[in-house]
């Protein structure tokens, strides 16, 4: 029997869960800002009517899912070059939220990306585990291109792992990978999946296994990216043009971004 797309989408939050502690966590922060932006501007109602919010590198959809449960008017765009989670995204968020859900094939290392939104504008840009694929000179071309399509006191938050400095944070990097270690431990002695057995899983769906071919195609040519640290990310966004930058959240090298045009 097939697995269903809401298991399959269950199963890659367990899993994800296991390499990222307090992750439920670092998502409920990220929601509390998009509720301060509807507080604090007479543009949105609270519900989250009026707000049009960008998810790059969307995958299948976790985050984008959180924010239209909890804003039941608002719009999301999710954003990713992964053909297999961008189908598992659309079919399974379509049936949950319909048209309040857009998702858009593009890469974000690419230019021209928001061409392809089809949208008078985006409120609100957000991330969460993706962009540490980007190269950094791939990763400031994308904060640019967010600095000139974001509209004043727009904001953005990137939720990821944002590495330390094993040459000069030795002891930080050793404290960082033993939580990872226990949070995974933990996950995986209770049944949870890991990255590859999700995978091995998930394109055995008919729905997904369409894509999987396209999927290996894209990516065949694109090797590990270099780390990109904090300081990267902030003195990028500044030079972008973001006039607040700053961690709203941390644990260990699990960091939340944010920035504000």
């Amino acid at each position: 029997m097939t697995d269903s797309l809401a298991d399959i989408v269950r199963r890659w939050d367990d899993q994800q869960a296991a390499y990222i502690t307090q992750r439920e966590q670092r998502f409920d922060i990220m929601l509390d800002v998009i509720a301060r932006v509807c507080e604090s501007s007479a543009e949105f109602d609270s519900d989250g009517a009026g707000l049009v919010v960008v998810d790059l590198a969307c995958g299948p959809g976790s985050l984008s899912q959180r924010i239209l449960d909890r804003f039941p008017a608002v719009r999301v765009i999710g954003i990713d070059y992964d053909p297999v989670l961008l189908a598992l995204a659309g079919a399974w968020l379509g049936e949950r939220h319909g048209a309040r859900f857009t998702a858009v094939d593009a890469d974000l290392a690419a230019p021209g990306w928001p061409e392809k939104l089809d949208v008078d504008g985006i409120h609100i840009a957000v991330s969460s585990t993706a962009l540490h694929w980007l190269e950094p000179a791939q990763l400031v071309a994308l904060y640019s291109t967010l600095g000139t399509v974001l509209p004043e006191d727009g904001v953005f938050m990137n939720a990821d792992h944002l590495r330390y400095d094993p040459t000069v944070q030795p002891f930080l990097t050793s404290v960082a990978a033993a939580d990872d270690e226990r949070t995974q431990s933990a996950a995986h002695s209770q049944g949870v999946q890991t990255w590859d057995e999700w995978w091995t899983d998930a394109v055995a769906h008919p729905v997904l296994a369409a894509h999987e071919e396209d999927r290996t195609r894209r990516f065949a040519d694109r090797p590990p990216t270099p780390h990109a640290p904090l300081d990267l990310h902030l003195s990028a966004l500044r030079t972008a043009g973001f006039a607040e930058t700053g961690v709203i959240w941390r644990l260990y090298d699990d960091v939340v971004v944010l920035a504000r045009r």
